[in-house]
């Protein structure tokens, strides 16, 4: 089993988590760096991966879907000055410790994660994608894991319709119907969640959804008589979004094999990085059990 971390998710997570009070002696807010690395030790006690990588998302302005839509995620604010900081201690951490620490300008946490998940499939090797994020169900098999760490837990395959609607291979297809208001994806018109449930339930796909519209009238749902017309109408906004809302597998990524061990943490850096925030003896003495496990 290999272990692929969204990142960005539990950076978030601790600034909004962890008291803002918590600053360097500069005062600097470093309250998410500390909840980050609290988490990413809590995570290495517990699981001892022997194949890891932690995913980073990086700036917007280059990434291949802003060039396909430059409305992509416009909806969102920058992240704040101190935020940005300690995203840079935390890719410093992760380093660090050892483990392999990935971003790209052109690619999102999730491609790249995706992209490791088809390297590990190659290798025979299923995933475990550790997120809250459901858009990254979409890059599941039955043999790999949904972990929600710190949150509702594992899923599987067979549990992800019950939590988010529909089949891993749907998801994709389900954002592209019914838009994603946090990326800023339309979708179409008039088509919600459940009415792109009940195609996806009925149909499977967007493809034989669009390949069957005179039977659409057929599916279960509110306003089935004219939602053939919207689907028509709006044909294209669905497929552009569907180029959003799949995670791509074909990030260029060298040597993950060997990246994705971890090595013995450099307590020497990570010590510094911890003086330069003023962070005390509890996160050190835990990246020194992280050490003694990764030693040999």
């Amino acid at each position: 089993m290999q272990y692929l971390i969204d990142a960005s998710i539990y950076v978030f997570r601790a600034y909004y988590s962890v008291p803002d009070d918590m600053v360097d002696d500069d005062g600097n807010p470093v309250n998410a760096l500390y909840g980050f690395c609290r988490f990413i030790g809590d995570f290495m006690e517990q699981v001892t991966p022997e194949y890891l990588a932690v995913a980073f998302d990086e700036s917007m302005t280059e990434c291949y879907r802003t060039e396909i839509y430059p409305e992509y995620k416009a909806n969102r604010d920058p992240a704040p000055p101190e935020l940005k900081r300690q995203f840079e201690q935390c890719r410093r951490f992760v380093r660090a410790l050892g483990v392999m620490e990935i971003g790209s300008p052109a690619y999102e946490a999730d491609d790249l994660i995706g992209t490791l998940v088809e390297h590990g499939r190659r290798q025979g090797r299923p995933s475990t994608i550790v997120t809250r994020d459901k858009d990254m169900t979409q890059l599941m098999t039955r043999d790999d894991v949904f972990w929600d760490f710190a949150g509702k837990g594992k899923l599987g395959y067979e549990q992800i319709p019950g939590s988010f609607g529909v089949w891993p291979e749907q998801v994709a297809d389900f954002l592209a119907l019914a838009g994603d208001a946090v990326d800023n994806i339309k979708g179409v018109p008039g088509v919600g969640k459940k009415t792109a449930t009940g195609l996806l339930e009925h149909f499977g796909s967007l493809d034989k959804i669009y390949a069957n519209l005179d039977k659409v009238h057929e599916v279960n749902v509110r306003g089935a008589k004219t939602l053939a017309a919207k689907l028509d109408t709006h044909k294209g906004d669905a497929y552009l979004a569907r180029r959003l809302t799949g995670i791509a597998c074909d990030a260029p990524i060298e040597n993950a094999e060997a990246l994705m061990q971890p090595s013995a943490p450099r307590l020497g850096e990570i010590n510094a990085l911890f003086d330069e925030a003023g962070i005390g003896m509890a996160l050190r003495r835990q990246a020194e059990r992280v050490s003694d496990i990764y030693r040999y």
